[in-house]
């Protein structure tokens, strides 16, 4: 398979070499018309809008995954395969699981457990810990240290298949130290480690499974603005 490719419509040298990747298609369009200068609409398909401007001077790239492993894992294989992107950089939403992670925190995930069978495609004779690029995650620690009121955590990340789980056991995961659930950066990781290039997931907090408070559609698409800068200084 060559490009364009079922999924992106997208030219040789459309993307740049880091993507910015949202679940949101409408966070995607929020991040390039705010921070691009000259976004150009790369890929339109199936509502997936891509986009390739420049930030500070660098060539950025950011689309769109959709909601869930399956769907990111479509959009980064084909990205990082057919299009030469080294570097996917996640910035989603995650449900705190931890007391000490709130509202609007920003958490990195290091690692990301699953529930997902993604990873039974590659055949390994045991458990695979999927991780992410320690560059990325030491540039995006060191820029976050350097901004103002940014509060964050490093750790695990729980990548669930199930938005509404129905046996009530994604708090089972936070006694192992699992920091907060999102349903997409497992599968980014593996792909990522697959085809030997970079991934990083920054989530910020849109909801707390511990208080059960939580942010409208309209701020988690808008307005968490702290992951999308770190997630731009060091594309």
């Amino acid at each position: 398979m060559g490009i364009p490719t079922p999924h992106i419509s997208a030219k040789t040298g459309d993307f740049a070499k880091t993507v910015l990747m949202p679940g949101d298609p409408l966070r995607a369009k929020f991040v390039a018309e705010t921070y691009l200068e000259d976004p150009v609409l790369v890929n339109p398909v199936r509502g997936i809008n891509g986009y390739t401007g420049t930030y500070q001077g660098k060539k950025v790239s950011v689309m769109a995954s959709g909601m869930g492993m399956p769907s990111i894992g479509i959009y980064s294989y084909e990205l990082f395969n057919y299009y030469d992107v080294d570097n996917i950089i996640r910035i989603g939403t995650a449900g705190s699981m931890h007391p000490d992670l709130k509202i609007r925190d920003v958490a990195f995930g290091m690692g990301a457990c699953t529930n997902s069978s993604f990873g039974s495609q590659f055949e390994l004779p045991g458990t695979y810990a999927p991780i992410c690029s320690f560059e990325l995650l030491k540039k995006a620690v060191e820029t976050a240290e350097a901004m103002e009121d940014v509060n964050y955590k490093v750790g695990n990340f729980l990548s669930s298949d199930t938005f509404y789980d129905d046996s009530m056991g994604t708090m089972k995961w936070a006694k192992m130290g699992v920091l907060c659930v999102e349903m997409e950066a497992a599968a980014l990781y593996m792909t990522a480690a697959r085809t030997g290039k970079n991934a990083l997931a920054i989530c910020t907090i849109s909801d707390s499974i511990v208080t059960g408070e939580a942010t409208t559609a309209q701020e988690r698409q808008t307005s968490f603005h702290n992951m999308m800068k770190i997630a731009l200084e060091i594309a």
